[in-house]
């Protein structure tokens, strides 16, 4: 019994140094220009660049696959900043992919709500608490106003809401 605690321990042992090992010597690295570049984004992850999300596209710019005027959310106050970081010529905030908004977030009109759960399954920052066949709602500190999910809406029950220091309360109290 005593050896076969010893064998197991000393295995346990050595699977972990190589894992450790294995651990720093394979350790992926982060570039820190996509770092920054994404630190500049909104973080909306709504897709209106081409990509995925706000890190895709930040590493789409540091290799030059993107230009910095793809992103309606960060407006062209993000563009400036990205063209400074970058040390290249701003480029005005380019209409294909979108117009610039008011900062605002979606709610859920609770007697038009069907529960038909569209709206969870594209919000891509998981903004929305419901389940099928129960009403919907928003989070509101979460939602980064994304509009991925008005479209999908069959009963038009998600509206918008522009964020302004006067209704900041009445949005997050209804």
């Amino acid at each position: 019994m005593f050896d076969s605690v010893l064998i197991l321990s000393i295995l346990t042992l050595i699977l972990g140094s190589i894992l450790g090992y294995a651990g720093i010597k394979f350790k992926l690295k982060t570039n820190p220009l996509v770092d920054q570049i994404d630190a500049i984004l909104p973080q909306t992850q709504c897709g209106q660049c081409d990509y995925p999300g706000c890190r895709p596209y930040a590493q789409a710019i540091s290799i030059g696959e993107a230009k910095i005027n793809q992103c309606p959310p960060g407006g062209q106050e993000g563009a400036d900043a990205l063209a400074e970081l970058l040390g290249v010529e701003t480029l005005v905030l380019n209409a294909e992919h979108g117009e610039l908004k008011p900062n605002h977030v979606v709610f859920v009109d609770e007697a038009v709500c069907i529960g038909c759960t569209l709206c969870i399954q594209v919000c891509p920052v998981d903004a929305f608490l419901g389940a099928s066949k129960m009403m919907t709602q928003v989070i509101i500190d979460e939602c980064t106003g994304c509009d991925l999910c008005i479209p999908v809406c069959p009963v038009d029950c998600i509206h918008v809401q522009e964020i302004t220091v006067s209704n900041i309360f009445k949005v997050k109290h209804g």
